[in-house]
């Protein structure tokens, strides 16, 4: 029997009457109110790398969320929690995840309503947000003449895995640097509400930029061309250093929680003013044109960019 990824799975799970097109926010009416909704869940044996401050592991769990609200340009205004704990865990380690929801919550303005908690075998955070919305950004609605986009360099949270687990060999300054993103990323959530009226579609990167620009692709019925690595020097440095396929650092990683969109040529001055005021840098990577399929090409080497990134049960 053919072994199953988590895409099929999703495929089972959903009623084959109804159609769902994935987006990770979901949204619904209530009453006159139009409403958002998200769960992520973190669990310890796949998400959680030995040595993590679970605090940062429980802001980290919140920020999954954020960030997911943050591509459709979404505010998040409350929140639940369910908490799988082991029956050996200790005071202090609660502590810490306590602190954890509370920082992420304060950070972003959030409401911890409360939640649920249950003993098992390791760790297992479930984070649910809620949001009221009168408009918002879609994954599919690139056009053909678009700029695709990300708010931010890519490469270093999987170079601090290697550097974590594999041993790699770095500067401390770009240790420090992969670590502090990997470990304390930062959502894009001011940039993200501030340009919903610019953006044509948008996926938050979480589970690596092939995946995300794959999944806009074939939402939108588009092709993407890439003609930019969206990285910085230091991220080519340790690839060569370390003799890494700077392909795969950059596009099949994951955990970067930066956003990927396309928009209209005539709106980047604007999405450019909401960047340099929101304290990031947008790399304009490539362009929407007719077809299917993400493509790299930059006049020096061309390849098709597959969806490598991350998936459970892969």
């Amino acid at each position: 029997m053919k072994k199953l990824n988590e895409k099929k799975i999703i495929e089972l799970m959903n009623n084959k009457k109804r159609k769902v097109i994935s987006e990770d926010v979901e949204i619904f009416r209530l009453g006159n109110e139009q409403c958002a909704v998200c769960v992520d869940t973190l669990v310890e044996s796949t998400d959680i790398p030995k040595g993590s401050r679970l605090s940062d592991i429980s802001r980290k769990s919140v920020v999954s969320s954020v960030s997911d609200f943050a591509a459709k340009g979404i505010v998040p205004k409350y929140c639940i929690v369910s908490l799988t704990l082991p029956k050996t865990i200790s005071k202090k380690h609660v502590q810490d995840i306590s602190k954890g929801f509370s920082d992420a919550c304060k950070e972003f303005k959030i409401q911890l309503l409360g939640g649920d908690t249950n003993q098992g075998r390791e760790i297992s955070i479930h984070v649910v947000l809620f949001g009221t919305l009168k408009k918002y950004i879609k994954r599919k609605n690139s056009e053909i003449g678009n700029l695709i986009c990300t708010t931010g360099a890519f490469g270093y949270t999987m170079a601090a895995l290697d550097i974590i687990l594999k041993k790699k060999k770095s500067s401390r300054v770009f240790s420090k640097k992969s670590k502090d993103l990997f470990f304390r990323p930062n959502p894009r959530l001011r940039f993200g509400t501030k340009s919903v009226d610019y953006i044509t579609s948008c996926m938050d990167s979480s589970d690596g930029l092939s995946s995300c620009l794959n999944e806009m692709s074939r939402q939108s019925k588009k092709k993407f061309v890439i003609t930019e690595y969206p990285t910085n020097d230091d991220v080519k440095e340790f690839a060569k250093r370390n003799r890494i396929d700077l392909k795969k650092l950059v596009f099949d990683g994951g955990e970067e929680f930066e956003l990927v969109f396309t928009t209209s040529p005539k709106n980047l001055t604007k999405i450019r003013k909401v960047a340099r005021e929101s304290n990031i840098k947008i790399f304009q990577i490539g362009h929407v044109t007719k077809g299917n399929g993400v493509f790299f090409d930059d006049e020096k080497e061309s390849f098709r960019i597959k969806d490598k990134g991350w998936q459970h049960f892969r």
